[in-house]
C-alpha cells in the first residue's frame, strides 16, 4: 500500500511539473521582454469570487488591489482581501456596481492605474471601456470597439460571416417591431431562439416553439434584457435541436498576435446558464479542435481583439460548428482552461494590458489532462432551479491542492444576497484523463457540505454520475431529456439513517449537558443525567423525527453498556456510537446492527444534517402545530413569494377573476425573471405588493376571496 501511495505521489508530481512547465517558459520569456506601462495598483470593479480571484493573482505579482463594494457587501470576503476598499452605494447594482462615475472616481482617489472589470456588471460595457480610456485609466480588457462590435450580436454575425466563420441562420436587423420579428421567425421556422442583442449569461433569452407562444416569449425576453443591459433589442435565430455548446478561449495582444487555448464544453445548462463545464470537449478530434481554434482566432483578429475572450459555438451531432457569440471578457469557467494549459489567464491579462506580448506562440501551448468545473449555487433544483438567498450557517469544503481549486467569495457565516447572482462557489478539479477527473469531481462534491439554504450539490452529484454524462454524450437539452433519472421520485429515508439521526441528536444533547455540568459550580446530582441510564431501570424514550413531511417515531431504549436499541415500526436496530470533533466540525461514528460508518453531523434550526461519503440526509424535528399553522395559512389563501425579490410587473387587481395558472405578477430575483401564477381559480381579494416593491420569501403576494364571499 505504501508503494502504491508513493507511485501516486510521483504521478502527481510529474503531472504538476508538466502543468508548471508553461509557467516556467512564460516567466523566462517575460523576464526578457518586460516593458510597456507600469501597473502597480488595480481596481477590481466587481464583487464575490471573481474579485477574490483577480486579487490572488495581483498579490502574487506584487500588484496592489482596490475593492469597491455596495452596502450589502460591507463585510464580504473580497473587501477583506483587498489592500484598499471603498463603498460605492446601496445594494441595487444600478446604484453601485453599475455606477460608472462612482467607480472611476474611486480609481482616481486610490491612484489605481488600471481597472479589471471581472465578468458581468461593466465587463462588456462599451461606454465604460471608452470612459476609462478618456480618463487615462487602463481598462483590462479589449478596446471599446471590439466590445461594441462583438457585444451587438447582429453586428458580430455580419463580421464573422465576412471573416469566414460559419454562422447560424437568423434575423439580426434593425426593425424591432413585433410583426417584423414574428414574420422572420415564421420564415426561419420554429423552434426559434429569441436573444437579446446585447449581453450574455442567458439573460434576455427565450425559446419559442410555436407562433402561438412567440409574442409572450418575446415580451418576457425584452423585459429581462432591459433590466440587465438597458437595451431590449432582439435577434431571432434558428434553434438547433440538441446542440452542444462549445467555446474556445482566445487571447490577443496589442501587437497583432492572437492564440487559442483550446476549447471548453459547456453544454449542460439550466435556464440557458451553464452548470458543469469541462476542458477539453469530450469526443472532439484533434482535427476538429484545430479548426475550432483557428476559426476563433479569425474571429478575434477580425475585431483587433486584445486580452482574454471567448468565442462561443454551437455544434451539431456531426461536429459541424456555428458561431453563436463572443464574450469580450474573462469567462466564469476560465479555470478549466488554466488547469489544462498550466497558465494563469489573469496574469496574462495584466501583462498584456501593460503592453507586453502574448508569452507563448500557438505551437508552444500544450494541452495536458482533463478538468471539470461545477458551479455550486444557492438554488432549489427540485423547484425549477429557483434561486435562493440566506445565511451560510455551515460551510465546509474539500481540501484545495494543486489539482483542486475552490473559487469562492463567501465564508461560513456570510449571506448569499438576493441582490446578486446566487453562485456560492466554483469547484474545479484536474486529472490526467476525463474519467479520473470525473471521479475526483464527484469525490470532492461529497465533501462540499452546506447548511442554511438549498443548494444544487446533490443535483450535481446526480448529473455527474449519469451514464450518458460519463460517456460524454452531452448537449444543451441534457437535463430535460434525462429529467426522470436526474429527478427521481423521493424515497423514504432508510430506517438505518433515521436511527443515526436519532443517535446524533441524543449524543449532541449529552455533549451539551456534560459541558453545562462541567461549568456549573453546583455538585452534580446522579439523578440529573440526560443520558437515559437508570440503575436497575430500563428507560425508553420516544423521538419523533421528520422525513420530508412524514413523521417517523423512533422508540429508543438505553442499554446498560451505553448502546441503544431503536425501534421503528416493526424493525429493531442495535446502535452505538460517539461524536468526534475534528477541527471545527463534528462527526458521528456509529454502528448500526454491526455496520460501521462515519458522517459529518450538523444540527441547526430544528434539523439534523448528516453528510456521508456517498450522500447526505436532512432529518427534521417537528414544529408545534400552533407555529406551523402561522406559515401554512398564507399559502392556503393565496399566492406567496417563492423567493425574496423585487416585484417587476403586476397583472391583476382586486376583484379580478383568474383561472389556475394565470400570471399574477413577475418578480426579479438573482438577476432572473420569475412569473408568479395563480395556484387556484378564484377572485382576487387583495394585491399586497405593487411594482417596484421588495417581497421576502413566503410573503403573501396576492390574497383570494374565500369561497363563501365568492358565492355571494
Amino acid at each position: 500500500m505504501a508503494l502504491a501511495a508513493a507511485e501516486r505521489g510521483r504521478g502527481c508530481l510529474g503531472a504538476l511539473r508538466r502543468l508548471q512547465w508553461n509557467q516556467v517558459r512564460i516567466f523566462v520569456k517575460w523576464a526578457s521582454t518586460i516593458g510597456g506601462h507600469s501597473i502597480g495598483k488595480i481596481l477590481i470593479a466587481n464583487r464575490g469570487e471573481i474579485a477574490c480571484r483577480v486579487m490572488r493573482t495581483a498579490k502574487k505579482m506584487g500588484v496592489k488591489s482596490v475593492a469597491v463594494y455596495s452596502e450589502a457587501d460591507r463585510n464580504s470576503m473580497h473587501v477583506a482581501m483587498a489592500d484598499e476598499a471603498y463603498c460605492i452605494g446601496p445594494p441595487p447594482s444600478q446604484q453601485s456596481y453599475l455606477a460608472m462615475e462612482k467607480i472611476l472616481q474611486v480609481a482616481k482617489v486610490s491612484a489605481a492605474q488600471a481597472i479589471h472589470p471581472g465578468y458581468g456588471f461593466l465587463s462588456e460595457n462599451t461606454e465604460f471601456a471608452e470612459l476609462c480610456k478618456q480618463q487615462g485609466i487602463i481598462f483590462i480588457g479589449p478596446p471599446s470597439s471590439a466590445i461594441r462590435d462583438m457585444g451587438i450580436k447582429s453586428t458580430s454575425k455580419a463580421i464573422m460571416s465576412a471573416a469566414g466563420v460559419p454562422v447560424v441562420e437568423g434575423y439580426h436587423g434593425e426593425d424591432q417591431s413585433d410583426e417584423c420579428l414574428k414574420e422572420h421567425a415564421r420564415r426561419i421556422g420554429y423552434p426559434v431562439m429569441i436573444k437579446a442583442v446585447r449581453g450574455g449569461g442567458g439573460k434576455g433569452m427565450r425559446i419559442a416553439h410555436s407562433e402561438k407562444e412567440f409574442l409572450d416569449q418575446l415580451e418576457s425576453a425584452r423585459r429581462e434584457a432591459k433590466k440587465s443591459f438597458n437595451d431590449d433589442a432582439m435577434l431571432i435565430e434558428k434553434f438547433v435541436d440538441n446542440p452542444r455548446h462549445v467555446e474556445v478561449q482566445v487571447f490577443g495582444d496589442q501587437h497583432g498576435n492572437a492564440v487559442y487555448l483550446f476549447e471548453r464544453d459547456c453544454s449542460v445548462q439550466r435556464r440557458h446558464q451553464k452548470i458543469i463545464e469541462e476542458a477539453p470537449g469530450p469526443g472532439i478530434s484533434p482535427e476538429v479542435r484545430r479548426r475550432l481554434g483557428e476559426a476563433a482566432v479569425r474571429a478575434a483578429k477580425a475585431v483587433n481583439y486584445v486580452g482574454a475572450g471567448t468565442v462561443e459555438f454551437i455544434m451539431d451531432s456531426q461536429h459541424n460548428f456555428y458561431f453563436m457569440e463572443m464574450n469580450t471578457r474573462l469567462q466564469v469557467e476560465h479555470p478549466v482552461t488554466e488547469m489544462i494549459t498550466g497558465t494563469d489567464l489573469v496574469e496574462w491579462q495584466l501583462r498584456v494590458a501593460a503592453g507586453e506580448k502574448i508569452p507563448l506562440m500557438q505551437e508552444e501551448i500544450l494541452l495536458q489532462g482533463h478538468a471539470f468545473e461545477a458551479r455550486i449555487y444557492a438554488e432549489d433544483p427540485n423547484n425549477n432551479f429557483m434561486p435562493g438567498a440566506g445565511p451560510l450557517l455551515h460551510l465546509s469544503t474539500p481540501p484545495a491542492d494543486c489539482f483542486t481549486r475552490i473559487e469562492t467569495g463567501v465564508r461560513q457565516g456570510d449571506e448569499v444576497s438576493v441582490h446578486y447572482d446566487p453562485m456560492i462557489a466554483k469547484l474545479v478539479v484536474w486529472a490526467e484523463d476525463r474519467q479520473a477527473a470525473l471521479r475526483k469531481l464527484r469525490y470532492s462534491l461529497h465533501q462540499y457540505n452546506i447548511v442554511g439554504l438549498s443548494t444544487n450539490i446533490d443535483f450535481l452529484l446526480s448529473l455527474s454520475g449519469h451514464p450518458q454524462f460519463e460517456a460524454g454524450n452531452v448537449h444543451t437539452n441534457f437535463i430535460p431529456q434525462h429529467h426522470d433519472e436526474l429527478f427521481p421520485a423521493k424515497k423514504a429515508t432508510p430506517h438505518e439513517v433515521m436511527c443515526q439521526a436519532a443517535l446524533g441528536l441524543i449524543l449532541k444533547e449529552k455533549m451539551l449537558t456534560d459541558a453545562f455540568r462541567d461549568q456549573s459550580d453546583d455538585k452534580f446530582s446522579p439523578f440529573a443525567s440526560s443520558t437515559g441510564r437508570r440503575i436497575n431501570i430500563c428507560y425508553t424514550r420516544k423521538l419523533s423525527l421528520l422525513d420530508g413531511e412524514n413523521i417517523v417515531d423512533v422508540a429508543v431504549s438505553y442499554n446498560q453498556d451505553g448502546s441503544y436499541k431503536m425501534q421503528i415500526q416493526d424493525k429493531t436496530f442495535l446502535i452505538s456510537g460517539e461524536i468526534l470533533k475534528e477541527g471545527d466540525s463534528l462527526y458521528l461514528r456509529s454502528s448500526v446492527n454491526g455496520t460501521v460508518s462515519k458522517s459529518k453531523l450538523v444540527i441547526l434550526d430544528n434539523t439534523i444534517y448528516l453528510f456521508f461519503p456517498e450522500g447526505s440526509a436532512q432529518i427534521g424535528l417537528p414544529v408545534p402545530k400552533y407555529l406551523s399553522a402561522v406559515s401554512s395559512g398564507a399559502e392556503q389563501s393565496g399566492a406567496v413569494a417563492p423567493m425574496t425579490g423585487t416585484v417587476e410587473k403586476v397583472f391583476v387587481k382586486a376583484g379580478d377573476k383568474v383561472q389556475i395558472g394565470d400570471p399574477l405578477m413577475v418578480m426579479i430575483a438573482m438577476k432572473m425573471e420569475h412569473t408568479i401564477r395563480a395556484p387556484k381559480a378564484g377572485v382576487i381579494k387583495k394585491v399586497n405588493f405593487q411594482e417596484g416593491a421588495q417581497a421576502n420569501r413566503h410573503a403573501p403576494l396576492v390574497e383570494f376571496m374565500d369561497e363563501e364571499a365568492e358565492s355571494k
